[in-house]
């Protein structure tokens, strides 16, 4: 009985892992955002297999495992793009001088006065 359940399982190939892997690497590592229909199938497929052999606590802290890797890898992806994104592509100089502008509008106010306004 047991060879019978063993011959339904599927097992799960290295070539499984590699295209798991190599489908996160280019999602997260390379940024290229193209490979990830190739990362939920994988991934989904290497989930399936795994599946069948664990118990459902061991799936739990698995996905609970994976779930924490992702929050810290996309907090970091959005830390390291917000920086990189609003300056890229441009030339301009960042704004250093924010006393002017209240300067300015002081000047306003009292030309406004000496106007007769």
């Amino acid at each position: 009985m047991e060879s019978q359940i063993e011959q339904q399982l599927e097992k799960i190939m290295p070539e499984d892992l590699a295209r798991t892997f190599e489908s996160a690497y280019h999602v997260l590592i390379q940024g290229n955002h193209d490979h990830m229909d190739d990362l939920l199938k994988h991934g989904g497929t290497l989930l399936k297999k795994a599946a069948q052999r664990l118990t459902p606590t061991q799936m739990i802290l698995g996905i609970a495992a994976i779930a924490a890797v992702a929050v810290v890898v996309v907090s970091r992806s959005i830390e390291h793009t917000g920086s990189e994104a609003d300056d890229a592509g441009t030339s301009a100089e960042p704004l250093k001088d924010s006393k002017p502008k209240a300067a300015g509008s002081q000047a306003n106010k009292e030309g406004q006065e000496h106007q007769g306004h």
